[in-house]
């Protein structure tokens, strides 16, 4: 009998393929990371093929390192950067542009003339998102209008839209030679495309976003067997059974199955999502409304979410824009050296701000800076800077849902650094928790993937799995975490505004 399952999780900068043993335990890794592109300012791609390469490369690595192979294997799980768009051609298997990622901000001028009927909330309603150039339907379009020869080709019925779960899983299951063009309901939800009620592509918006429906993915369940790995594959014959949008992959992998209850995900961004049940519930505060999670044929979880765009990548940006760090874990160290930010206020609307603002007219702010600000103050300021924007989403949910959080469950890379845990518990008042697997991403794959083959029997046998790690109690005295959440909130007021006719 197989003892595992592999999570492949193609995340913003890597693609990873983790193997996990039954008590949901990292038994081996494989990890590549891929090419940032930045064709002008505001403007982010990845190039597909080295993805799909990097993918193959990272699970023949995973496999080695714990010297196993594909009959160790129950079943295979996709998790994924969810927004980013790929258009390949279907006969030659051959992107028709790079990806353009969740970041990306050139599809403005396409959002707002999408929002001149109606504003931008014309398709909330139906599908839980604000028109905002973060989702791939205004990617989709911007390649359609930009890209020459590729509408024709769109319309003849020669060309393939996904988010990379869906790339992934094409190559993975034959691409030319047979490739199933599937994506999940998580993902799906992300597009603009998406009838939340219905789980059907949208036909009059399709038609307002001028986008051929032959472009799109079938849309299925996050846990069913969607097909196998084909004969070129390490993997061959294994059946991927999974498909996880990665926040809410995290959501699922941290065991938060039942309504009111939330992660927090530190990655790239930060991604708060809370559990809503069955009920689809409308955001008053910035929130959106998305889809959890659908287990085959069982009902459909639906979430609030507070996405944040720049959280890990500000760190990254400190280390490769600007030299200040080398690695990402000095950061800590850089912080831990002044005994608070001295002032500082570090914003970073690098592309725009999402929740709960919504402000694709912001760009990053650095505020409050005096001679006696040193380096430190800025490293402290940007680790502040992921608890102050996770602490503002954390209010829009509790208005939200009409009830207040008792406790916060974290993951992601950053949940290794404890200065920024233990301010966020500080900021928000209550206490965060971090589980023994941090890797919840690519855990809540496989557990998708597990299910669907009788691995794990349900989603009980998946929550006596977890574990908590550590925990972090709120310390800081009522007035100063009032006194440093108002002052971020004026810095935040500063980044408004900037862009402009005459500035991008």
């Amino acid at each position: 009998m197989a003892d595992y399952v592999i999570a492949i999780d193609q995340g913003t900068t890597s693609s990873r393929a983790i193997v996990f043993d039954h008590s949901g335990s990292i038994v081996s890794t494989g990890q590549l990371e891929h090419e940032q592109i930045f064709p002008k300012a505001g403007w982010v791609e990845h190039d597909p093929n080295e993805i799909w390469n990097n993918t193959r490369e990272a699970i023949g690595q995973a496999l080695s390192k714990a010297n196993l192979t594909r009959h160790d294997i129950a079943a295979i799980g996709i998790t994924n950067q969810r927004e980013t768009a790929v258009i390949w051609d279907k006969n030659t298997g051959e992107p028709v542009y790079n990806a353009i990622v969740w970041q990306d901000t050139r599809t403005q001028d396409i959002v707002d003339r999408l929002a001149a009927d109606g504003g931008v909330e014309r398709f909330k309603k139906t599908v839980g998102l604000p028109l905002a150039t973060y989702f791939s339907g205004t990617k989709i379009v911007w390649i359609l209008e930009n890209v020459e020869g590729v509408r024709e080709r769109a319309e003849a019925g020669d060309l393939l839209f996904g988010t990379t779960d869906t790339w992934v899983l094409w190559n993975l299951t034959g691409g030319t030679e047979g490739g199933i063009h599937v994506t999940d309901v998580t993902n799906a939800s992300r597009t603009l495309f998406l009838n939340l009620e219905t789980l059907e592509w949208d036909d009059e918006i399709l038609a307002a976003f001028n986008v051929p429906k032959s472009l799109l993915p079938t849309v299925k369940s996050s846990s069913e067997v969607y097909g196998h790995a084909d004969s070129h594959s390490l993997l061959r014959e294994t059946p991927i059974a999974g498909i996880l949008g990665d926040q809410q992959a995290a959501t699922f992998g941290q065991a938060a199955f039942d309504k009111g209850e939330a992660k927090n995900t530190y990655g790239t961004g930060n991604f708060l999502i809370f559990n809503t049940g069955e009920d689809i519930i409308h955001s008053d505060n910035g929130l959106l409304t998305t889809i959890g999670y659908k287990i085959g044929d069982q009902p459909t979880h639906y979430a609030l979410e507070g996405s944040i765009a720049v959280t890990g990548s500000l760190i990254q940006w400190l280390r490769d824009n600007l030299g200040l760090i080398s690695s990402a874990a000095e950061v800590e160290e850089l912080a831990r050296g002044v005994e608070d930010n001295g002032g500082a206020y570090f914003v970073p609307a690098f592309s725009g701000l999402f929740a709960p603002y919504w402000r694709s007219d912001a760009r990053g702010a650095l505020v409050g800076l005096t001679r006696y600000v040193n380096k430190g103050h800025i490293a402290r300021a940007a680790l502040e800077a992921i608890a102050y924007q996770t602490a503002e989403v954390l209010d829009a949910v509790n208005a939200d849902a009409g009830v207040d959080l008792t406790e916060l469950r974290v993951d992601g890379g950053a949940t290794a650094n404890d200065l920024l845990l233990q301010f966020q518990a500080d900021i928000l008042g209550v206490p965060v928790v971090r589980p023994v697997v941090a890797e919840t991403t690519a855990l809540g794959a496989a557990y998708a993937a597990g299910l669907a083959v009788g691995f794990w029997k349900d989603t009980d046998d998946l929550a006596k799995n977890w574990q908590e790690d550590k925990r972090w109690e709120p310390s800081m005295d009522k007035d100063e975490r009032d006194r440093l959440y108002r002052n971020w909130k004026k810095a935040v007021t500063k980044t408004f505004d900037w862009v402009d006719e005459d500035v991008n």
